[in-house]
């Protein structure tokens, strides 16, 4: 345990460390400590110890702790024996010399006698030291511990008087270092303002001989000013006179310039009569323009229904890398009337029967199949080529013309490569959507000096299994085709929308590849018999163009569809379905029903029935607008040159076919 320091020590110990001094209890004997007890209770006190040495018959001393006063001794209560009260030693409290030297100046008090720590208790007047009592005689026993009691009370007392003076002088101390330390913090202050002063007045010191040297150096730079000026008043004197010569010169020539002035202005108004005659001639020529434009449009329509409002188109797609080389003969391309460089027109199928034969057992001769068609390209011709045939059909959506291009075929046969193009981004393979899109930025923009402006609002959507889905869908609504639902536009109104499907405003080419990099993602395809990634669905790619001409108060708008139709296949009854054919058999069942009702209103229009069942399918009811009178289709039937898959293109051809021989009513524009 820690030993408690002397409050002298710490009256030290804050004089040195300059902080508050910490008052510390005081180690002195109290008074009226335990030994104010009378004889009764002191008697009661030392019963205890009278029975403890009767058994051990040893004398005890009572232990002493620091700062009580000593206690009293016990003494063996023996027949004949008188024990003397031995008085434990006590000590007291040191003082440090550091006290000492922090005292010295201080005003001594009066001096009261103490005894020396440690010192035993004064022997009894007579000098002989008092003979031990024996044990039976407590009346004496009692009498010596009053006698020790007396004595420690004063000495007690003496020790009070002194404490009370170390204290009054720590007060004191305290007091004198307190007024020191305030004395000192003031000193420090203006200490510091001194040196602040000083610092303050060296900086002010610096900055005015800078300022000195700044001015001595300016004054330097305008002396130096000042003749340069004066050589410059001089140059300027022989300048005027200069001047002067040339004003002479010039107020001549002034008066020639006003004759000539009179001459422009006769000249002026000459010309402002030219520009009126001119202003006018050039609002006839807008007017003129304007009529050409018109009988432009005019005449591209007639030339586009010369053509026929339902046209069919045949493309035979290469063979591919792996796949067997078609044979001679299998298919025929003949020239047209004007010859070889006429575009064909026709299309000639070879299809050998091995089932058929003659008496002789001989197989029997190929049989031939003609087809007529508004153009056919043969395998070796390019997007470019396809489209520059049908890039008239997409100016007249500009003109307000509703416009619908699909592509028909089986699986395999090259209609989403129409469409849409090949992958990679090779501009060679561009398909029909893009360069579609092209051209049709290219003429709205030279159509925009003429006064008309042009927005154009794109949709993606695919029909599977009589299902409407968004293919430009992105997060939580990818491949969900419940919300999206075909209705009209508003009360009263013929347009169609598809809900929930996004409508995406594109202005550029790089939009629009973005929006069919999306849907070829988002699209629904499967692996068939006859290809590895065959497309289960309808698409249908809907831009819907918006033309407004405000100096003439015109507007004009039309969609422009291009559908690229899912694979068509005849189903065979003896195909043995598991789960996966099953599948397979329901789409190819929705795509033929959708196909069948697709030539069941193309029938019905060019027959002009009152009825044309529109609603029969998702596709037709989405596309009505885009298949009436006044509407102008082009329809891609794409064929394999294989002849493996020769059935298949026969049944594609013969539905084309009957399409080409529909005719439908003169197409109107739709015009504000």
């Amino acid at each position: 345990m820690e030993p408690q320091r002397s409050p002298l020590l710490e009256v030290k110990g804050n004089i040195e460390l300059k902080r508050p001094l910490v008052k510390a209890p005081s180690r002195l004997p109290l008074p009226g400590s335990r030994f104010k007890r009378g004889p009764d209770q002191m008697e009661d006190a030392l019963e205890p110890e009278k029975k403890r040495t009767r058994v051990l018959g040893t004398t005890t001393k009572f232990a002493t702790s620091y700062p009580r006063a000593p206690a009293l001794s016990a003494v063996p209560q023996t027949q004949g024996q008188t024990a003397a009260p031995k008085v434990p030693k006590r000590t007291g409290p040191r003082c440090s010399t550091a006290v000492a030297t922090v005292l010295k100046n201080q005003k001594p008090g009066p001096a009261v006698p103490a005894k020396k720590p440690g010192t035993a208790a004064p022997p009894k007047p007579g000098g002989k030291k008092p003979s031990k009592r024996p044990a039976w005689d407590l009346k004496g026993q009692l009498c010596d511990l009053n006698a020790e009691l007396k004595c420690c009370r004063e000495r007690t007392q003496t020790l009070d008087q002194e404490n009370q003076q170390l204290r009054d002088q720590l007060r004191e101390a305290q007091q004198q270092a307190t007024a020191l330390g305030a004395e000192r913090g003031t000193l420090q202050g203006e200490l510091a303002s001194v040196r602040a002063q000083a610092e303050q007045g060296q900086r002010e010191l610096g900055n005015l001989s800078a300022r000195v040297l700044e001015l001595e150096e300016w004054l330097g730079t305008q002396e130096g000013l000042v003749r340069e000026l004066q050589k410059e008043q001089l140059e300027l004197q022989e300048e005027r006179r200069g001047l002067v010569i040339r004003l002479e010169e010039q107020e001549r020539r002034l008066q020639a310039s006003e004759a000539a002035l009179s001459d422009s202005q006769a000249e002026v108004a000459s010309l402002r009569r030219e520009t009126a005659a001119q202003a006018a001639s050039l609002a006839e020529r807008g007017e003129r323009l304007h009529g050409l434009e018109m009988e432009r449009r005019r005449l591209h329509n007639q030339l586009q229904e010369l053509k026929g409002n339902i046209r069919v188109f045949c493309r035979v797609r290469p063979a591919l890398p792996g796949e067997p080389t078609p044979p001679p003969g299998f298919l025929l391309f003949p020239s047209g009337p004007g010859g070889p460089s006429d575009p064909p027109t026709h299309l000639s199928l070879f299809r050998s029967d091995e089932r058929r034969g003659t008496l002789s057992g001989m197989p029997a001769a190929p049989t031939r199949h003609d087809f007529s068609f508004d153009r056919v390209f043969p395998p070796g011709s390019g997007q470019d080529e396809v489209f520059e045939e049908i890039a008239m059909l997409v100016q007249s959506a500009l003109d307000g013309y509703p416009v619908c291009i699909f592509a028909y075929g089986q699986t395999g046969s090259g209609k989403t490569f129409t469409m849409e193009g090949g992958p990679g981004g090779d501009p060679q393979g561009e398909g029909l959507i893009p360069r579609a899109l092209r051209h049709l930025f290219s003429v709205a923009g030279d159509l925009s000096s003429q006064g008309w402006t042009y927005s154009f609002v794109a949709s993606y959507v695919e029909i599977y299994n009589e299902t409407v889905r968004d293919l430009l869908a992105t997060g939580t609504r990818k491949g969900h085709g419940g919300e999206c639902e075909i209705r009209r536009a508003g009360p009263g109104s013929e347009e169609l929308v598809v809900t929930n499907a996004r409508y995406v405003p594109v202005s550029c080419e790089k939009e629009v590849e973005a929006l069919l990099q999306l849907a070829r993602q988002n699209r629904a395809v499967a692996r068939t018999a006859q290809n590895e990634r065959s497309s289960r669905s309808h698409s249908v790619f809907q831009l819907q163009i918006s033309g407004e001409h405000t100096g003439r108060g015109l507007q004009c708008g039309a969609p422009l569809n291009l559908v690229d139709l899912a694979g068509s296949e005849r189903l065979d009854p003896g195909l043995a379905l598991g789960p996966g054919e099953r599948e397979r058999l329901r789409e190819t069942q929705a795509i033929n029903s959708s196909l069948s009702t697709l030539g069941l209103v193309i029938m019905a229009l060019s027959n002009k029935e009152s009825h044309v069942p529109y609603r029969n399918s998702k596709l037709t009811y989405l596309l009505q607008n885009s298949l009436g009178g006044s509407a102008k289709m082009l329809m891609f039937v794409n064929i394999s040159p294989l002849e493996e898959n020769v059935s298949e293109s026969l049944n594609s051809l013969r539905f084309a076919s009957k399409v080409n021989q529909c005719v439908i009513g003169t197409a109107q524009a739709n015009r504000k």
